[in-house]
């Protein structure tokens, strides 16, 4: 079998035979035997001289093929050479000679073909390569290597920078652990870049120069996507959540304890500011002490936005209830921007006869998600009220009904719980001291709020009895507001529906934040040192920034998906290493090649418009080892 080297495919050799070569020198003629064999190449069939059997005159011309096949099997090692004469023994090794001396990279410049034996071939060091491949090309649509670069990185830095983000993208590990992920991916084949002793020090080292660098890189990169993907910057979202540490992370003094949006009460965390645009781009973001309200980050997030994309007088800020003080609306608007949020629950009350009034309401046409095309939305009803220069949007929701009443009802069984319980350790006189029986109703007010207020809490000192009584008037007005809420805005030039979809719009910032917690894993935080906990958190940013522009363009290709489903789809694309047997000259041919992309590979590939191809093959020629059964016979 011969393999060919510029396609590596498999092609039949011919038979050796003798050819008669005839040269005229000074009026006389000289004759000259060559053992030749036919080989296919690229260019169609070619004569390869196997060694000089110089003058055969004695011998008759129809003895020559015989003599060829016998030269030829003998070569091959399927003939023994002792009962033939010392002149064929003399050729046999002339030729042996010959094919020793022949340079095999020679041979594989000039496009000549490699004998092997098919059933001796091996595939080695396979690497995954499709998400990797992805996220290179991503990474340089971005320009994030010239954005690193101009913030002061260098080369080596960028790389790594590069490396831990992908790290985040696609599976994320520790720093401790990441060298060896990094290792069974085919990011060194991709990148150029010799990983093999790459350790976890420096990729903490990383994360040191990284931090006093993360404003500028997260403002050139916003004005990046904002020309590639043409995205619009006239409407801002912003939410908060929390993230937690394991650990004490004394060195860190951010991390406080606070509500917990992870249900983590027991663990110190900071609490993450995201600010992304209407497309789910992030803006900027911002690390806060782990027991900020979310009223009191508002101003400081603005400042940082500000810093990141400049002034943009007119644009709307959205919010949710937990920023819709008077003090916040009024830090939105000294800016020159507009605001929509969703009104505080006592809100409602002003609001009560015109939500029970079944006149004027609108229906919201809710389109199901493509993803789930059989989904049953439920229905909301919207109606546009204005006061005092604002505009309100009463909502009404079927399936925000449920959820509110059994929130209510689960929030009452609990303080209801709490409060027999406290009450017979009164009783039992386990708890005497006035003071810290009312610090302890005051626990349980501030632990149940939406419910404590419809019920009266008492404490009768000389008779050391705890009591409540629950508050009927107040109690049926909530359920009457169950499954509604309000919207407010300055803007006067949108209808109740634009509205109420604008501000539907700040779930994508839920959707980011269960991205970076959940995919990218951004929780839980190991780091204790705060610049590397902020670096940490600014990596799964930038790792953010990639998944949205990932799934940006499948849906500008009407295609809508999720990156962990595109990352399985990928993780059969891989990087091998193809080993062909020793030759003739002692030598093994090496390889290093991605496998063919599927249809599925190619299709996403189309998608994010980047190549399919994911490195240049790489062939080296290796010298075989000597196995000890050949040293025994040298």
């Amino acid at each position: 079998m011969v393999l060919h080297d510029t396609e590596w495919s498999a092609i039949c050799s011919g038979q050796m035979y003798i050819r008669k070569s005839t040269r005229t020198y000074k009026d006389k003629t000289y004759t000259n035997h060559l053992l030749v064999e036919s080989v296919q190449t690229s260019k169609g069939p070619r004569q390869r001289i196997i060694c000089s059997l110089g003058s055969l005159e004695p011998a008759p011309a129809e003895e020559w093929l015989g003599l060829a096949h016998k030269l030829e099997s003998a070569l091959q090692g399927q003939e023994s050479l002792q009962d033939s004469s010392e002149q064929i023994q003399g050729w046999v090794e002339k030729a042996r000679r010959k094919k020793r001396s022949t340079s095999p990279r020679d041979e594989d410049r000039s496009g000549s073909s490699v004998t092997i034996e098919a059933d001796k071939i091996e595939i080695e060091q396979a690497r995954e390569a499709g998400p990797v491949h992805v996220g290179h090309q991503l990474w340089g649509q971005l320009g994030m290597n010239r954005i690193l670069q101009e913030a002061g990185l260098s080369e080596r830095a960028c790389t790594l920078t590069e490396v831990m983000t992908l790290n985040r993208l696609i599976c994320p590990r520790s720093e401790h652990a990441m060298p060896d992920w990094i290792r069974r991916t085919a990011l060194g084949d991709i990148l150029k870049h010799d990983f093999s002793k790459l350790q976890d020090e420096a990729l903490y080292r990383n994360l040191d120069r990284l931090h006093p660098n993360r404003e500028h890189i997260e403002r050139a990169l916003a004005e990046k996507e904002k020309t590639l993907f043409n995205l619009d910057d006239t409407v801002y979202l912003y939410d908060l959540t929390s993230t937690y540490f394991e650990g004490q992370a004394k060195a860190n003094p951010q991390a406080k304890r606070g509500y917990s949006r992870d249900k983590r009460p027991d663990c110190k965390q900071v609490v993450v500011g995201l600010v992304l645009d209407r497309d789910g781009f992030p803006k900027a973001h911002e690390i806060f002490d782990g027991n900020m309200q979310d009223r009191r980050s508002l101003d400081k997030m603005l400042d940082a936005l500000e810093k990141r994309t400049g002034k943009r007088p007119g644009a709307t800020v959205i919010v949710d209830r937990g920023m819709a003080f008077d003090e916040n609306l009024e830090q939105i608007r000294k800016r020159g921007l507009h605001y929509l949020v969703a009104g505080l629950q006592p809100e409602r009350n002003q609001w009560l006869d015109e939500l029970e009034n079944d006149e004027g309401w609108e229906n919201i046409v809710r389109i199901p998600s493509p993803r789930n095309p059989f989904q049953k939305k439920t229905r909301v009803e919207i109606k546009r009220q204005q006061k005092d220069g604002v505009v309100y949007i009463l909502c009404r929701s079927d399936g925000r009904k449920d959820k509110d009443r059994a929130i209510r009802e689960k929030q009452e069984t609990k303080l209801i719980a709490d409060l027999q319980k406290l009450q017979q350790r009164v009783a039992k006189g386990r708890l005497k001291e006035e003071n810290k029986i009312q610090r302890a109703i005051g626990r349980l007010q501030e632990r149940y709020p939406r419910v404590a207020r419809y019920y009266e809490i008492s404490y009768d000192a000389a008779n050391k009895n705890l009591a409540w009584k629950e508050l009927t008037d107040k109690k049926a007005i909530a359920q009457k507001l169950d499954g509604s809420y309000v919207l407010k805005t300055d803007r006067q030039d949108l209808t109740a529906d634009e509205i109420w979809r604008t501000y539907i719009l700040l779930t994508r910032v839920e959707d980011a934040f269960r991205d970076i917690k959940s995919p990218l894993m951004e929780r839980p935080i190991f780091h204790h040192l705060q610049d590397r906990t902020q670096t940490h958190i600014f990596l799964c940013v930038l790792a953010y920034h990639l998944l949205a522009a990932i799934e940006h363009r499948f849906l500008q290709a009407g295609t809508h998906t999720s990156w962990w489903t595109i990352r399985q789809q990928l993780s059969t694309h891989q990087v091998i290493t193809i080993v062909l047997p020793e030759n003739e000259h002692g030598r093994i041919l090496k390889i290093r090649k991605a496998t063919t992309p599927e249809p599925e590979h190619r299709q996403i590939y189309a998608t994010l418009r980047i190549p399919a191809e994911v490195l240049q093959p790489i062939k080296t020629w290796n010298q075989a080892e000597c196995s000890d059964e050949k040293k025994l016979k040298l």
